[in-house]
């Protein structure tokens, strides 16, 4: 009896340990797929960015009053910089943007970095180029990091947050 119980246990525990490496497995797969969809869906933006598509960019955020998008802004009173928040002042933004003349967003994809924070959270990090004359931008390329927070919605992985940083000029010591 005692050896059937004990037989019983390790047979238990090799098969729970059995499904958990399967488990972990599947669950090491799916972060895989993930990161690899949002790599995706961030080439995806940039072209729709590039092409001035701002309904394909609409349905690629989030929708939701906590949407967020940081830029630049042509408001002195909001700064240099802003945070827009709620779909509707996202689109307001980048509609003003896109209005002021050729913008071409140049990615670093190599640099491209993509995590998973939780199932349904994920954030993206990349530097690229942003040629814009927006808000007294002289249309010369300049250096950006766009960090950009990503939400799992009904298996689809949408912009919860874009903010994109203007990399100060190196000053070079006299």
């Amino acid at each position: 009896m005692k050896k059937t119980l004990a037989s019983a246990v390790v047979l238990i525990a090799v098969l729970g340990a059995a499904s958990s490496d399967v488990s972990a497995g599947e669950k090491a797969a799916e972060s895989t797929r993930d990161v690899k969809t949002i790599e995706l869906r961030f080439k995806t933006l940039l072209d729709l960015a590039n092409k001035h598509d701002i309904t394909g960019i609409h349905a690629m955020f989030w929708q939701s009053p906590s949407a967020l998008l940081v830029a630049k802004s042509a408001v002195p009173s909001e700064g240099e910089w802003a945070g827009f928040w709620g779909n509707d002042a996202i689109d307001q933004k980048l509609h003003a943007i896109a209005d002021s003349g050729p913008v071409v967003l140049t990615p670093d994809l190599s640099r491209l970095k993509v995590v998973k924070l939780s199932a349904d959270i994920a954030e993206s990090y990349d530097p690229l180029e942003i040629t814009v004359s927006y808000a007294g931008q002289d249309g010369t390329p300049k250096p950006f990091l766009m960090i950009m927070t990503w939400k799992k919605i009904s298996g689809d992985w949408k912009v919860a947050s874009e903010i994109i940083l203007p990399v100060p000029a190196k000053s070079h010591p006299a």
